[in-house]
């Protein structure tokens, strides 16, 4: 019974913890972004996928356990992109996040300058932009063009808040300079929390005018909902689905760029530092990758990433393509 609650029985496809509670998708990010799968061999990925079209097709050989098929799906997952059957780059995956963090150490050095500013807060950028299109949806054609609108809206947002806030701090001569240093360090939290909120914007504003698609229980698109009632159901769904992820995207830089701020000023000030300046760097360094290593998959977690709503509120047409009480849509993360 214990084994049966730490292990749930396989369902292909679907998430191996409840996706209901902050614990069950706490417990799923973990397993998304465990950069251990980055050192999965060939042969351990074709075995995996061999095992998973075993258990499809009714196949699969015996004494083959449910953590052995989870394990599988996590590994396939994490490697093939779902909608291409490809491989996606390994910088660019999610389990590639944690160990990819340098632009975020570059953000939050101290003593920036305004050049310095702009490279770090465009290689960030750039860095979200690949990860966003390389894990894209990609059932759906989406024109390069609409990547690039939010690519650029992001960096410019980014860059001009960073360097617009840095150059206030520093005119500001009623601060002394202890306080002006520790204010500036904070600067790259606004800065990408709007570039974030930029990028949802100018990625995802198309959804108001045409729709979003709802999944019945087994995760199968049973329509779009696009035609405008008198309530405008579809454009109040893909507007709260925009809203809920934008608010995603500003908590989600909130750990990861604040607390390694504060430990740091804290940090500095011991006389073991002081001596040692040498040490201050990679001491940073380690201080950013354990607070994003714990913060991250607790950020993500917050909220869940598919949202409700009862068949009966929707259209007709779709209405009858399904026997379930309530469909779901995919608002983002």
């Amino acid at each position: 019974m214990a084994e049966s609650a730490a292990c749930p029985g396989f369902q292909l496809g679907r998430p191996r913890y409840d996706q209901g509670s902050f614990l069950g998708r706490l417990r799923h990010f973990v397993d998304i972004i465990d950069p251990r799968t980055l050192f999965v061999s060939e042969k351990q990925l074709k075995d995996c996928i061999q095992l998973l079209d075993d258990y499809k097709h009714g196949t699969l050989p015996p004494g083959v356990s449910s953590h052995q098929l989870w394990e599988a799906q996590k590994i396939k997952q994490a490697i093939i992109h779902p909608d291409t059957g490809e491989k996606i780059f390994m910088p660019f995956r999610m389990s590639a996040l944690i160990p990819g963090l340098i632009q975020v150490i570059g953000l939050l050095l101290p003593n920036q300058t305004v050049l310095s500013t702009i490279i770090w807060q465009w290689l960030n950028q750039s860095h979200n932009a690949c990860v966003n299109y390389a894990n894209r949806n990609a059932t759906k054609p989406t024109p390069t063009s609409k990547f690039l609108q939010g690519y650029a809206g992001a960096v410019t947002s980014a860059v001009s808040i960073a360097v617009g806030l840095n150059v206030l701090i520093k005119n500001a001569n009623k601060l002394s300079p202890a306080s002006r240093t520790i204010i500036q360090r904070f600067v790259p939290f606004p800065a990408v929390a709007t570039a974030n909120i930029c990028n949802v914007a100018l990625m995802r504003h198309s959804e108001l005018s045409e729709g979003i698609d709802v999944m019945d229980n087994n995760g199968n698109v049973v329509g779009i909902l696009k035609s405008c009632s008198e309530t405008c159901e579809h454009f109040i769904l893909a507007l709260k689905a925009i809203m809920e992820t934008a608010f995603t995207r500003v908590v989600l830089p909130m750990p990861i760029f604040v607390l390694p701020t504060i430990i740091m000023s804290y940090l500095e000030r011991l006389s073991f530092l002081q001596r040692n300046r040498r040490l201050m760097l990679p001491i940073h360094s380690f201080v950013c990758l354990l607070t994003f290593s714990l913060s991250l998959p607790v950020a993500i977690s917050l909220f869940p990433q598919m949202s409700e709503i009862e068949v009966s509120r929707l259209e007709p047409e779709i209405a009858v393509a399904t026997e379930c009480k309530s469909v779901t849509y995919n608002k983002g993360l």
